[in-house]
């Protein structure tokens, strides 16, 4: 069974208007006043980092990434809970956590610890508090909105192979930033949002799909690190960079690049005026 069949059987149990269907980057859950926003990420060793990676990277990864998620809902954290798999060097994760979350100024509330045999796996929990309400969602999209992305997509792929030089696009691998304040300022204007981590045409059609829209991307706009190699940036992921939509009128208030249009039809991505063939790759897929 692959990703998207076991979550179309997950959503068949996932009924609570909180969970959006299973079609959005968390939880959000109404809670007296405040509205809470809940997601959970998980990284396995050679598959969503290196098989050698730095412990310390891995802790801060995997905090940013579900940073990442409140920052696509406009939500301020609040607290993480942390599951490690203990094993060589958790010195280093240890010091990695420490470094993300006081950066981040996120407390950790709690966790889980294990040790098991073969490829070590981490996962965490992200609370955040809604800033705005309604909570932008991926399925608000409307025809005639610009589609717009934060930063450069591509530099997490460079940074693949640029290690430990420090570099903007090592650090987009190793230490990616959730674009938490951008996020907030973005909540009140947008129709839809989500934040980019399996490929910019990927996660467009998840958006378009779950709006019932087409989404015509112009690659032209899109902002790249390397335009030689521009379809790659635009599909391998790992950007975490925030895809949102926005009425032509309104003023975005941060940096973006706008780079197609929302339109009627059937629901999906276009790119530069062609629908993807049936078996094309549009991103990364579990």
């Amino acid at each position: 069974m692959n990703e998207s069949d076991f979550v179309a059987a997950l959503q068949a149990l996932a009924k609570d208007p909180a969970a959006r269907g299973l079609e959005d980057d968390a939880a959000v859950l109404p809670l007296g006043d405040d509205t809470l926003v809940i997601t959970h990420d998980t990284l396995v060793q050679g598959v969503h980092v290196r098989e050698d990676e730095d412990p310390a990277d891995i802790a801060w990864k995997l905090i940013a990434v579900n940073l990442s998620d409140l920052a696509a809902k406009g939500a301020a954290p609040t607290g993480v809970l942390v599951s490690h798999m203990l094993g060589e060097a958790d010195e280093r994760f240890l010091a990695g956590l420490r470094t993300v979350v006081e950066t981040f100024g996120v407390p950790l509330l709690g966790g889980d610890t294990v040790r098991a045999e073969g490829r070590r796996v981490w996962g965490c929990t992200a609370i955040g508090r809604a800033t705005h309400t309604p909570v932008p969602d991926r399925r608000g999209a409307r025809p005639g909105d610009a589609i717009c992305i934060t930063g450069t997509l591509g530099r997490a792929m460079l940074g693949l192979h640029d290690r430990g030089s420090g570099s903007d696009d090592d650090l987009a691998y190793r230490r990616p930033r959730p674009l938490l304040a951008e996020g907030r300022a973005l909540a009140p204007l947008v129709t839809a949002m989500m934040d980019v981590s399996d490929g910019l045409l990927l996660d467009a059609s998840r958006m378009a799909h779950a709006s019932s829209t087409r989404f015509e991307i112009d690659s032209a706009r899109v902002p790249v690190a390397d335009r030689g190699r521009a379809d790659e940036c635009m599909r391998w992921g790992d950007d975490y960079q925030l895809l949102f939509t926005i009425p032509e009128e309104v003023k975005i208030p941060i940096e973006a690049a706008r780079i197609g249009t929302v339109c009627e039809g059937p629901a999906g991505v276009w790119l530069d005026g062609r629908p993807p063939a049936e078996d094309e790759v549009l991103g990364y897929r579990h």
